[in-house]
């Protein structure tokens, strides 16, 4: 030990086979015995005692397991047959009922005895007795034979004493007999496995504390014995300080880190190789004050320093070095303290470098997830400003050409730019302002990188000539203003230039070449999320120009209703919502809206394809079911035709949804059939709102063929009905019973307001803020025709009917102050009447309808059969009356009904009339010769 602590003192000469491989060390052993030889004494005297009582412990416990299982084999046998030869068995056994007598007697037994179970049965087995009354009755489980013999047994069996009890039992089976030596019954005593072992466990607890005293006795003994060699080899084994040597050699020699220890008195104890070098020690520097080494005073300071010190950077000639410093513990050996020196200067170069990288990778994921969030070209330019400002530029302006800002194609002819964005850590800096339209001269930088297409360096701006010749004035106040330092980098995207970002500093260190390239990468990033939101700002406003053009841009007149309308395209792009007013025959006015699921010119496209067939549709005059049936094949045939062939759903309508209403203000009634789209909403003329039960079926091209189920209302004069879509009532942010709530609570206080005023206000306090969707809302308002207006007559399936039913019109048309179209509604009314009674069936009814503009004439019939118009030839007796109609009416047609059909004229009141003078039809039959072909 004495030469090793000389060794320890001083860098002496190595001893030979120190860069020997620990492996092949002489003095190496195996891991057991590296270990010292007390602990090895201590280890192996453990084990041995332990193995001992943990032997004792298995043998003393089988053996009183065995004991306590003898003797509850014995405790059932004698209570088994103590109870068998009781007074009153055998009586019992042979009564009316055992059970009574014995159950009480085998449960005292039981209780007395500390037994689990005291069973008596019959010599067939059937219990008489039980602790759990529901197994009486059953079957005994054990082995009979040997008692209805007479002998007695004791057993191990397998069978519930108790429901869900233990299923192991001892039991003894014991005979009973009568006086004449028969056997009158059993009698079983048992005992649970469970019981036994409560018994054992009992017991144990003495085993373990008398093996637990030997085994505290035998370690004490041990550990003495242990102590005794650790005090005699000092705790460690000679492998142990062959390795210590080894590991002490190698701090001195071979560490690439300096290590000092430093005694309580300043004195410096060691230094191995590498902390002389760092500090320059001299040869005798052991044994010597720190102070004396020539050190600095403050790294003297530190290296004698009693508190912690963790990488303190100090500058030792031209080294920076990381210093730590950890006290002794005065325990474990001389007070002092050691110090570890590392050659930090090439890392703190690296770690700035790398310091840097991060931070610039940092800016980039950030510009990737913070530009961009929008599709919108001003807010994507403002984003990149953010963004650099502060953290790569003090300044950033950015600059666009007017037809990117558009949303348009830029052309390469285009010069002009407009500042689109400008941020800065000052509030007001002197740059162009945002919205300030700039022409560069051709010298700028800005120029020169547009021109180039790449990023432009300006590492000083008050030596860029050609940048304070584009502005001098401006130029002198940016300098004045501190700013000295630019990257101008050309906004490209698809191989099109869209503007240029410009990044000024003016309290950070100038930019330099390593500079340049982030610029460029940054700006690309910004680039194609600008040329993004050109693009979409072009579809979209081509999709928002085909919307409105396919939706109506007035509403056409009628007075059934009184009608407003709103449509808002969605901010996220143009959708396929649509509605319709469509004037019917009879003063009657279907009301439409819809929904195309999807967005784009798409969306918009398939609305204008539906939106005519509903146009086309209405003008057969379809019912609303038979109407939403009609559209749902369409659509179907619409997805079948447009589906690609690979399959990814391009072009495919994805669904729609429609809402088709009917109102007649002759009888106030309103028929409506959907689609799976929201049903309307219905606010009578006392405020009440309400939202009725329309049936409701799959979208279009998704029903199937299934029949489509109508509702009626009957609305009073006044009432408003308001149709929408769901993106009004629906939003992300919201429930949609919130937005019905909203939408009801709403048209219930602006009853009393004209439906434009309505539509205002639905607006206002129902759309969402950011709306995902399009919405389409269309607000009608309820007119009624009086009933003064209306006249109807029976007519008998008779030609004679026919001139009563003209003066009758006549007269009616007189009453209307209509004596100027009494010629021609007598000749419709004529015409129309004589082919019911002739072509047609009963019922037939006729009904005049004076309109505000029109007079409406209906001839019903219960016949199917549809007119067709035809030209007669000059020697047929018939075949003009139809022709006749449609040259004095300005519309007629046919629409079907469950009943029938109805034939309707309608006249109009205020345009260009015709006079009996004009056209009579005298005058209608000379318009064509006797050899005229038809």
């Amino acid at each position: 030990m004495n030469g090793s602590s000389r060794r320890m003192s001083s860098p002496s000469p190595q001893p030979q086979g120190r860069n020997e491989p620990p492996g092949r060390s002489p003095g190496r052993r195996g891991p057991l015995k590296a270990r010292s030889v007390a602990t090895q004494v201590f280890l192996l005297q453990l084990t041995i005692v332990a193995i001992l009582v943990v032997a004792t412990l298995l043998v003393i416990v089988v053996q009183v397991r065995s004991q306590a299982n003898e003797q509850a084999r014995e405790e059932v046998l004698v209570s088994g047959q103590t109870f068998a030869n009781s007074p009153g068995m055998v009586a019992a056994l042979d009564g009316p009922d055992p059970t009574a007598v014995l159950q009480p007697r085998a449960e005292a037994a039981r209780e007395r005895s500390g037994l689990d179970a005291v069973v008596v049965t019959d010599t067939r087995g059937i219990r008489y007795t039980h602790p759990d009354p529901a197994q009486i009755g059953r079957r005994f489980v054990g082995t009979l034979e040997p008692s209805l013999k007479g002998r007695t047994t004791v057993e191990s069996a397998e069978g519930p004493i108790l429901p869900g009890g233990e299923s192991d039992v001892v039991q003894s089976v014991v005979p009973v007999f009568r006086p004449n030596g028969t056997v009158a019954g059993i009698v079983s005593t048992s005992v649970t496995v469970k019981h036994v072992d409560r018994d054992v466990a009992r017991r144990l607890p003495v085993l373990f504390g008398t093996a637990g005293g030997a085994l505290v006795v035998a370690a004490g003994g041990a550990a003495l014995v242990s102590r005794r060699l650790r005090h005699q080899t000092h705790g460690l084994g000679p492998v142990e300080m062959t390795r210590m040597y080894e590991h002490h050699d190698a701090v001195l020699h071979s560490v690439r880190e300096g290590v000092l220890i430093v005694g309580a008195d300043g004195r410096l104890l060691l230094a191995n190789d590498e902390a002389r070098r760092l500090l320059d020690l001299p040869a005798d520097a052991e044994r010597r004050h720190v102070g004396e080494l020539g050190l600095a005073p403050a790294t003297a300071r530190l290296l004698t320093s009693t508190e912690a010190v963790t990488d303190a950077v100090h500058l030792v000639g031209d080294r920076l070095l990381a210093v730590n410093v950890r006290p002794v513990d005065p325990h474990s050996g001389p007070a002092g303290s050691v110090a570890t020196l590392r050659d930090s200067t090439e890392l703190r170069a690296l770690a700035g470098r790398a310091e840097l990288a991060r931070e610039r990778l940092q800016l980039l994921y950030d510009a990737g997830v913070g530009i961009g969030t929008t599709l919108d070209v001003a807010r994507t330019a403002e984003e990149l400003a953010e963004i650099a400002v502060g953290r790569f530029a003090d300044f950033a302006t950015v600059e666009l050409l007017d037809a990117v800002i558009r949303g348009d194609e830029p052309h390469a002819a285009d010069t002009a730019m407009r500042r689109i964005a400008v941020r800065g850590v000052q509030a007001d800096p002197p740059l162009y302002p945002a919205g300030e339209t700039v022409h560069f001269v051709p010298a700028s930088p800005i120029a020169q990188g547009l021109a180039a297409g790449h990023a432009v360096l300006a590492a000083d701006l008050a030596g860029t000539q050609g940048w304070r010749d584009q502005d001098p004035e401006r130029a002198q106040d940016v300098l004045d203003a501190g700013i000295h330092s630019l990257i101008t980098v050309p906004l490209r995207a698809r191989g099109v230039v869209l503007g240029c970002a410009n990044f000024w500093r003016s309290e950070q260190e100038a930019f330099t070449q390593d500079d340049v390239s982030f610029a460029e990468e940054l700006s690309a990033r910004a680039a194609l999320s600008i040329d993004n939101a050109r693009r979409y700002a072009r579809e979209h406003a081509v999709a928002v120009t085909l919307q409105r053009s396919l939706l109506p841009r007035a509403l056409p007149e009628q007075s059934a209703l009184d009608v407003a309308h709103r449509y808002l395209p969605a901010e996220a792009g143009v959708g396929g919502d649509w509605f319709d007013v469509i004037p019917l025959p009879g003063a009657r006015v279907a009301l439409v809206v819809g929904d195309v699921v999807g967005h784009g010119l798409h969306a918009a496209a398939t609305m204008g394809r539906l939106r005519t067939a509903v146009h086309n549709f209405s003008a057969l005059d379809r019912a609303p079911d038979e109407l939403i049936g009609h559209l749902d094949e369409l659509a179907a045939r619409i997805d079948a035709d447009e589906a690609d062939p690979e399959g990814v759903g391009e072009g495919m309508m994805l669904g729609a949804t429609c809402l088709y209403a009917i109102y007649d203000p002759v009888t106030g009634r309103c028929t409506l059939a959907r689609a799976g789209h929201p049903g309307p909403a219905v606010v009578l003329p006392d405020g009440t709102a309400e939202f009725p039960d329309v049936p409701v079926s799959p979208p279009l091209g998704l029903g199937g063929g299934m029949p489509v189920e109508t509702a009626e209302l009957q609305l009073p004069e006044g009432a408003t009905l308001a149709l929408y879509t769901d993106g009004l009532v629906e939003d992300r942010h919201r429930d949609l019973d919130i937005g019905l709530a909203l939408l009801s609570d709403t048209l219930a206080a602006t009853v009393d307001r004209t439906p434009d005023e309505v539509c205002r206000a639905v607006l206002d306090a129902v759309l969402p803020e950011r709306p995902a969707d399009d919405v389409a809302l269309l607000v009608a308002r309820t007119r009624r025709i009086d009933p003064d207006r209306v006249a109807e007559w029976d007519v008998p399936a008779d030609p004679a009917a026919v001139s009563r039913v003209r003066s009758d019109a006549t007269r009616k048309l007189a009453d209307w102050d209509l004596d100027e179209a009494a010629f021609a509604t007598e000749l419709v009314v004529s015409e129309l009447v004589t082919n019911a009674i002739r072509y047609g069936s009963e019922p037939i009814r006729l009904r005049l309808l004076h309109d505000r503009n029109s007079l409406i004439c209906e001839v019903a019939d219960g016949s199917s059969t549809s007119p067709h118009l035809r030209r007669a030839k000059s020697t047929d007796e018939g075949g003009r009356g139809l022709f006749l109609v449609a040259r004095f009416a300005e519309r007629w047609g046919t629409r079907y009904t469950s009943r029938g059909k109805v034939i309707w004229t309608e006249q109009s009141l205020h345009g260009p009339g015709r006079t009996p003078e004009a056209e009579s039809e005298e005058s209608l039959l000379d318009q064509w010769g006797d050899d005229t072909e038809f």
